[in-house]
């Protein structure tokens, strides 16, 4: 399980969370976000200055030893802002059998776009199962909401919006 990738700057985690995507699912907050939403419930997560390094061996540790999850989440901060230290945890968690989520404030168009220039940002895209996307808009905030907090944020297939998007 070691691995070799850039480090990753996390604000923190929750190891069983309720509300960051179906079932029960380790989420891992990563540090620095470029789009300061007003209102954003982790404005902690803002500064790419601020939090701690994280141990990609002990994260994956602690994903495989818990029997209750059914996947993990990546959420921020933003995500895409360090998608290749990312990558290697989104492959070991898939090669476990459990699904991934990722948040992100970019939309889809958006992050397609971005990883012309950054290929391991589409990698990650192909690896994760759903994307929930879009700033956080406070004007939009709608707490009945399933797993996104304005009506402007989707939650896509991945699977599905990719192959929709190349196919093969």
């Amino acid at each position: 399980m070691s691995n070799t990738a850039s480090k990753l700057r996390i604000s923190g985690i929750v190891s069983e969370s309720i509300v960051d995507g179906p079932g029960i699912r380790y989420t891992i907050f990563t540090q620095g976000c470029p789009h300061h939403c007003p209102g954003c419930h982790n404005p902690q997560t803002h500064d790419f200055a601020g939090g701690h390094d994280a141990d990609i061996d002990a994260i994956l540790r602690e994903v495989a030893e818990d029997p209750l999850l059914q996947g993990v989440t990546f959420s921020g901060g933003e995500p895409f802002c360090q998608p290749e230290a990312l990558l290697p945890i989104a492959k070991a968690v898939k090669e476990m059998g459990k699904d991934l989520v990722v948040y992100s404030g970019y939309t889809l168009e958006q992050l397609l776009e971005l990883s012309k220039e950054r290929p391991a940002i589409g990698e990650l895209l192909r690896t994760c199962d759903t994307l929930v996307d879009g700033p956080y808009v406070e004007a939009l905030r709608d707490i009945d909401l399933l797993f996104r907090g304005s009506s402007n944020q989707r939650i896509i297939d991945l699977h599905k919006a990719l192959h929709e998007q190349n196919p093969v």
